[in-house]
């Protein structure tokens, strides 16, 4: 099996190999091309997700710079996704992005991990593990969301969380390691900031 078949496979494997090198650079030159657009250049931008990507849907925005290890070509993004400055993916695995998902700034998601054996890592021998992010969820600044995990739809990560497990739907989550600080509820159709109400009849 050649290392880019044990690449996509999630087996261990050498990414310094010849024939996932030469068809991972490119990449990498037009993510370079893609952060130096001027904030204007919105079609631009949206022209690269939809060449890069594996998969992106409709009214996606990512503020520059954008870090991706192989540019985004093995991430999927849905609809209507905002990331905030310094969104890292290290896309060596394939990360799902549902629709009207929310970054903070200096999110990090990883895909890519090495063995524990001190021989293999020695080697800078890799594995990686897909990550798959539910529709609806807001993703807090600094979070680092680690190899395999997934998150449900709807719910929150706090600010600094270190995402090493899966989350469920609808909670709130937080900490290092990210664990769930309670559910989403009725609590907050009422109140978006401690004791202040949600002005609904102001909201379209």
């Amino acid at each position: 099996m050649k290392q880019y078949e044990r690449m996509i496979a999630g087996l261990i494997y050498d990414p310094s190999d010849e024939e996932i090198v030469k068809e991972q650079v490119p990449y990498q030159d037009k993510l370079w091309e893609f952060n130096n657009l001027k904030p204007s250049q919105i079609e631009e931008k949206t022209k690269y997700m939809k060449e890069v990507f594996a998969e992106c849907g409709e009214n996606n925005y990512i503020e520059i710079p954008l870090r991706a290890n192989w540019g985004g070509h093995h991430v999927h993004f849905g609809s209507n996704i905002y990331a905030n400055y310094n969104l890292t993916l290290v896309d060596d695995g394939h990360i799902y992005v549902g629709d009207k998902v929310l970054f903070g700034p200096n999110v990090t998601i990883a895909t890519a991990n090495h063995p524990i054996e001190p021989s293999l890592r020695g080697k800078n021998l890799q594995y990686n593990k897909d990550v798959h992010i539910g529709e609806n969820v807001w993703i807090g600044s600094g979070v680092m969301i680690m190899p395999g995990v997934s998150i449900g739809k709807n719910s929150v990560i706090g600010a600094g969380s270190v995402v090493t497990k899966d989350i469920p739907d609808n909670v709130i989550a937080v900490g290092n390691p990210c664990r769930i600080l309670r559910d989403i509820g009725e609590h907050d159709k009422e109140y978006f900031y401690k004791d202040e109400k949600i002005d609904w009849e102001n909201l379209k």
